[in-house]
């Protein structure tokens, strides 16, 4: 099972919605796959959306494209504090989803950084092990603040770059290959 690591895209990906993109698997099994793009921020601002939540969200304050699937669907993933906290449900370790009708005064000081992102990534069962047999996917463990960068721009790199052996080496994949 995949929940709670990281998918990255191996280049060149084909697909533009899936492109350079890190992708964290919040469910994997037997009815398929989903996860939420975490580099890829829209030009929404979190307060025209979501006023009430802007001083919580991890800069930058932006709504993120979770997905080409459900776009009008909305995700929330926070890292708790080291606090029991009833309003989370668990991905891994300290992150998980939180519920954004729920009232930010009272689990905000629970919250160590927030994410909001519009749409998901899916796959049906049997389409992301088919990938993965493709090559399209390099499978590699999450850092707690993999979803909270300040620079979502670098994270694609930064992901490979920490990686032993010849995973290390993708980092350094031009953006366009036909110009190297």
């Amino acid at each position: 099972m995949l929940r709670g690591r990281l998918l990255v895209a191996a280049p060149p990906l084909i697909d533009p919605n899936f492109d350079r993109s890190v992708v964290l698997m919040l469910e994997h099994g037997e009815d398929g796959g989903l996860g939420v793009i975490l580099n890829r921020p829209s030009e929404t601002s979190v307060y025209d959306v979501f006023p009430e939540w802007r001083e919580l969200v991890s800069p930058p304050d932006l709504v993120f494209v979770g997905g080409p699937v459900a776009t009008d669907a909305v995700i929330a993933l926070a890292r708790r504090r080291h606090v029991v906290l009833e309003a989370f449900e668990q991905i891994v370790d300290d992150i998980g989803t939180i519920d954004l009708a729920d009232d930010p005064l009272d689990i905000g000081a629970s919250l160590q950084s927030l994410r909001i992102f519009a749409g998901y990534a899916g796959w049906a069962p049997g389409q992301l092990e088919g990938e993965l047999a493709e090559g399209a996917w390099f499978v590699v463990n999450l850092e707690p603040t993999d979803p909270f960068v300040d620079d979502p721009a670098r994270l694609w790199r930064d992901v490979l770059r920490r990686q032993r052996g010849r995973l290390a080496l993708f980092s350094n994949y031009p953006e366009d290959a036909t110009v190297n």
